[in-house]
């Protein structure tokens, strides 16, 4: 059914409706890309949204906000909900279909059964969010088997989510490409994140200082400083800058996540932090190449 607030925009509400614009397309030889969101879209959206379009014929973008990623201390009920926006943006920018369900649709009564990917899932923030990569681990399945797309695009500002997904569609044979995309930056080379809106002038002045720290510790390794020390001088230039608290900075094997320490010679690497300014928590990473 369509929207007449966004003329070139399908929305649908119900599985059955995804599948029949699939199939629709499948039908006249059409390749699909799968874009999943919770909503309240911004620019860092959109370009997986374009990555989504060099891959596909046809881009179906989804907005549900999943109850089951949500940890004990977070308001699932406070996260922003703002769908006339999101369709206009949505419109605009070329997107085919929008997948926008109810909770009762997506776990409707008697609903149990759970994904977990055990090992990629801990630490990090693993052990910060518990039950969160469950969570998305559940919904994301949901997400590829009801859409059936020939790829699906991922932020990798969310690395730690990105080879979650990478590791569950592998395992369950899930026929579907998954697609990461560099995390986008604002000039100043903040990641693009919705939860910068939540920052403090001065906070928000003092946010880049990650990426900055995450660069040097990238420095340090490659000139051959142990993972141990270039991560202990990223912790102290998170800390002189004002985060608190620091939740980790570590470098990890990019595929397997292990820690650098126990990764074979050669292995290509990440770095990765998660910190507080304020009220905000603030997550970012970057290879080390």
């Amino acid at each position: 059914m369509s929207d007449p607030t966004a003329p070139n925009l399908v929305i649908v509400r119900s599985v059955r409706e995804l599948r029949e614009a699939v199939a629709g397309w499948r039908r006249v030889g059409e390749t699909v890309g799968l874009v999943p969101t919770m909503g309240a879209l911004h620019t860092a959206h959109m370009a997986l949204v374009d990555e989504a379009r060099k891959h596909a014929d046809r881009v179906v973008a989804t907005i549900f906000v999943n109850p089951t990623q949500f940890g004990p201390d977070e308001d699932f009920s406070s996260y922003p909900r703002r769908e006339a926006r999101d369709i206009e943006t949505l419109r605009t920018h070329g997107v085919d279909l929008l997948f926008a369900p109810g909770v009762e649709d997506m776990y409707p009564a008697g609903f149990e059964t759970n994904v977990n990917v055990p090992d990629i899932s801990q630490g990090l923030c693993g052990d910060h969010r518990p039950g969160h990569f469950a969570g998305v681990a559940t919904i994301v399945t949901k997400l590829l088997l009801q859409a059936l797309p020939d790829c699906a695009v991922f932020g990798e500002k969310d690395y730690q989510q990105l080879q979650v997904i990478r590791r569950l569609a592998l395992d369950l044979d899930i026929p579907v490409a998954i697609i990461g995309l560099p995390t986008v930056r604002e000039a100043d080379g903040l990641a693009v994140s919705s939860r910068n809106a939540n920052l403090s002038p001065a906070d928000r002045a003092t946010a880049p200082k990650m990426h900055v720290a995450l660069k040097g510790v990238a420095a340090r390794l490659l000139a051959g400083e142990t993972a141990a020390v270039a991560c202990a001088a990223g912790h102290e230039a998170l800390a002189a800058a004002g985060f608190s608290p620091i939740e980790y900075l570590e470098v990890r094997a990019a595929d397997t996540l292990l820690p650098a320490s126990q990764a074979p010679a050669g292995t290509p690497l990440r770095a990765l932090a998660a910190a507080w300014l304020g009220e905000t928590r603030l997550i970012d990473n970057l290879p080390v190449a």
